[in-house]
Order: structure tokens, then C-alpha cells, then sequence
């Protein structure tokens, strides 16, 4: 069974973007080997917002360049996107069955309100934080909504020169 990956960075007060919608906070750390992060990657998982972030700034595709796209949105038509899958629903079911197929790491690029119902769903193996070292106060939030507590393990952490953190989990619930 393929994994799902949710990695993200986030400000220390939990947020994965500010309230505009910017990243501009989370500085570049050339410690990180995005290559070697993601070298097993061959499918990204966007939410509707992340896909059109990436669209408008080509710098936030981190992702192989032959990975396959899935974007989930009710509001894209997938003839003007011909580019990248667009699922309108079923979120969970859709993941699964990717999950099953043969292939590589699924990268959950984006946005919270997709890992969390992802989250709820058992579709998510790991959860790959890295903390920038700043407060926001205001944003979008790590995880959105969530009502349900999911216990993870800790499998590794690094602290990098600038003072971010990486923190990895499994999530022994998943399926």
C-alpha cells in the first residue's frame, strides 16, 4: 500500500499560511534537500486553493516534475485544466483507491481543510511538520476543524541551522 504524506511547513502558532493567503515568512533552508525529500514521490494531492497558489507562483512546485496532479475542487472543470485529475468529491475514497494502485509516496501537498478530512478518513500515513520559527497570530490553519483526537507517533525530528524544526509522525490509525 502506497503512503500518504502530509508535509507542510508551519508558523509556530499553527499556520500554514497567513491570512492573505501568503508564505512569505518561511525563509529557504538550504539544508533541506527537496530532491531527496520527495524522490519517491509520484502523486501530489492539492486542495482547489493550493492548486491556483502554484498555478500563480511556479517557485511553490516543490513536487517531481513527472508527478501526477490531483486536484480536489467542486468549482474547476476539468477541460480547463487538462493538465492534472480534478476530483469533484468522494476526497477519501478517491485517495484509497490510489493508495492501492501500484506506485510511489502520494504527497498531500494542500490545504488543511483536505488533510484533515483526509486525517479523518485513515487516508494519511505520516504528518511531516517543519516549524518556522515565527508567530503569525492570524491565517490558515495547520488542521482546520478537527473534532477528533488522532494520537501519532514520532518517528524523527532534525533542527536545521536557521532554526526551523522537522518533525515526523505516523499515524497509527490509518488504513
Amino acid at each position: 500500500m502506497r503512503r500518504v504524506r502530509y508535509n507542510v511547513a508551519a508558523s509556530l502558532d499553527g499556520f500554514i499560511a497567513d491570512a492573505e493567503g501568503r508564505y512569505d515568512w518561511i525563509p529557504p533552508e538550504p539544508a533541506i534537500d527537496f530532491a531527496a525529500l520527495f524522490a519517491r514521490v509520484d502523486t501530489v494531492l492539492l486542495g482547489r486553493r493550493s492548486y491556483e497558489l502554484t498555478r500563480r507562483d511556479p517557485a511553490a512546485r516543490t513536487w517531481p516534475p513527472t508527478a501526477r496532479l490531483v486536484v480536489f475542487s467542486r468549482t474547476l472543470g476539468a477541460a480547463d485544466h487538462p493538465e492534472v485529475t480534478i476530483v469533484a468529491d468522494d476526497a477519501a475514497g478517491t485517495v484509497a483507491a490510489l493508495r492501492g494502485a501500484p506506485g510511489g509516496d502520494i504527497w498531500l501537498y494542500g490545504g488543511g481543510a483536505l488533510f484533515a478530512a483526509l486525517l479523518a478518513a485513515g487516508q494519511v500515513d505520516t504528518i511531516e511538520v517543519t516549524v518556522i520559527p515565527v508567530l503569525l497570530g492570524t491565517g490558515v490553519p495547520l488542521l482546520p476543524g478537527v473534532t477528533d483526537r488522532a494520537a501519532l507517533r514520532l518517528t524523527e525530528t532534525r533542527v536545521y541551522p536557521s532554526g526551523q524544526v522537522s518533525l515526523h509522525y505516523t499515524v497509527p490509525r490509518a488504513r
